[in-house]
Order: C-alpha cells, then sequence, then structure tokens
C-alpha cells in the first residue's frame, strides 16, 4: 500500500482534470480526493496498491486532452480515512 499527497501545477483548471482523475482513480481502485485550489493549482490525495498510484502518478503527469502539467510537488501522505475517491470543493 502506498498513499501520496499531490500538487499539480500549470494549466489544470477548467480543463476536466478532477473528472479526469476521479475516472482513472476509481478504475485502478485507489481511494482519495481531488480538488482545486484557489492559487490554479490541484491538489490531490492518493492511496491504494503501490503500482496502481505510481501508475495514476504517471498519467498526472500528462494529465487530460487539454491540460499542460508544468509540475507536480509529491509528498506521502497518510491513507484517507474514506473508502472511494471522490472531488472535494476548492479551497
Amino acid at each position: 500500500m502506498s498513499a501520496k499527497h499531490l500538487m499539480i501545477s500549470g494549466r489544470v483548471q477548467g480543463v476536466g482534470y478532477r473528472d479526469w482523475m476521479c475516472t482513472l482513480a476509481r478504475a485502478l481502485r485507489i481511494s482519495g480526493w481531488v480538488r482545486n485550489r484557489s492559487d490554479g493549482r490541484v491538489e490531490a490525495v492518493l492511496s491504494g496498491e503501490t503500482a496502481a498510484v505510481e501508475e495514476l502518478l504517471r498519467a498526472c503527469r500528462r494529465g487530460p486532452r487539454s491540460a499542460e502539467v508544468t509540475a507536480i510537488e509529491e509528498d506521502f501522505a497518510d491513507p484517507p480515512e474514506e473508502i472511494g475517491f471522490q472531488q472535494r470543493p476548492t479551497v
């Protein structure tokens, strides 16, 4: 099991990034959440089997078709208490 906290920068808001990430995370059976930040970044917590988390992290570096990811700050995280993957409100 692995858990990561991500801060994703670039053109990642207004391009469907959160919906895209939710779909992929659920397909990979990853728990956690994703939300927009008022500074223009996307923040996420991913938790699941190490291979699945790494696969989603690789995909996040590309993002959906309209996104342009310039950087991802990655750190270890505590696994979320909730099961499943959801969008949270912007902070």
